[in-house]
């Protein structure tokens, strides 16, 4: 696990990708053709301390999967999932959720936690979310509903750039996920700020062309590789993030996953902040020698 020493030792700083099941990092992240048994998420856990799973958005684990993915990893003392929370609480609000959808979602996020592999739920909310008092009344009736967990929230429009809704989140021990985003005029800046004992970053690429085009799919709208120039103040803000004094944990989520980017960008940024070579899978090394012959 990587970790940064510097005012305050111990801290520790979580780097990985968003994902790890992609058909089109076959060759790049992961041998091809894949040996017998192989296990992507086992694989991709010997190189990163985090991985987002994204596939909680689209529909809750159940808690036998979510235990599956815990034993995959297990021999990883420190590795620590974090996982998207379904997108009916975040994406689908013209109807209130029922007691049902929250037992759903609980039945994985408990299974992961009780395995000791639950570092943060994440509340990704689209751009389209506004500031406004109906839609902090939802996130409050939110942080009540699943209060037991370490909680953290994207929002992307700069109308939450608002002194009273980080104190808000403070008060309520509640994370607040500091992103880069393409800057549009209304997009919430970078930053490195804290409001729990979680930090969190999420890097998700500068696709101007495609991040609002309505026909672009997950995979255009997140084809982006970072240089290494574009990731330098980034490692400067996780290591800001590591110093706070409120900070225990820091997860930094590469979200960029076109072709194995997130994956080689995840890395170069571990390299940068903790100023140590990083192991890289040996076809990740071909795909992207520029960016990582230099970090190994």
């Amino acid at each position: 696990m990587a970790r940064f020493s510097a005012d305050k030792p111990g801290t520790h700083i979580r780097f990985g990708p968003a994902g790890w099941d992609y058909p089109d990092w076959a060759g790049k992240v992961y041998p091809a053709p894949k040996p017998k048994g192989f296990d992507p998420l086992r694989y991709l856990s010997r190189y990163f301390q985090t991985i987002e799973i994204n596939s909680t958005f689209y529909r809750p684990a159940t808690a036998e999967v979510a235990r599956g993915w815990a034993q995959r990893v297990g021999e990883r003392d420190q590795f620590r999932f974090t996982a998207k929370l379904w997108r009916r609480f975040t994406h689908e609000r013209d109807t209130a959720w029922t007691r049902e959808d929250v037992d759903s979602v609980r039945a994985g996020f408990d299974a992961l936690a009780t395995a000791g592999k639950l570092g943060a739920v994440l509340l990704q909310f689209p751009w389209s979310f506004r500031n406004d008092e109906r839609n902090r009344e939802w996130l409050r009736d939110l942080a009540r509903a699943f209060r037991e967990y370490p909680l953290v929230i994207e929002v992307r429009h700069i109308s939450w750039n608002e002194p009273d809704f980080y104190a808000e989140l403070a008060a309520g021990r509640i994370g607040i996920v500091n992103l880069d985003q393409p800057m549009f005029r209304n997009s919430l800046p970078p930053s490195a700020r804290a409001t729990s004992s979680v930090g969190y970053i999420r890097v998700h690429g500068r696709n101007y062309k495609d991040w609002f085009r309505k026909t672009a799919g997950r995979d255009e709208r997140y084809d982006y590789l970072y240089s290494a120039a574009e990731l330098k103040p980034w490692a400067e803000r996780t290591k800001a993030l590591a110093l706070e004094p409120s900070v225990t944990d820091v997860y930094v989520v590469n979200n960029n996953h076109f072709a194995g980017q997130a994956v080689t960008n995840a890395l170069m940024l571990e390299a940068q902040v903790t100023r140590q070579p990083v192991k890289a899978p040996e076809t990740l090394l071909k795909a992207y020698p520029e960016e990582l012959s230099r970090l190994i």
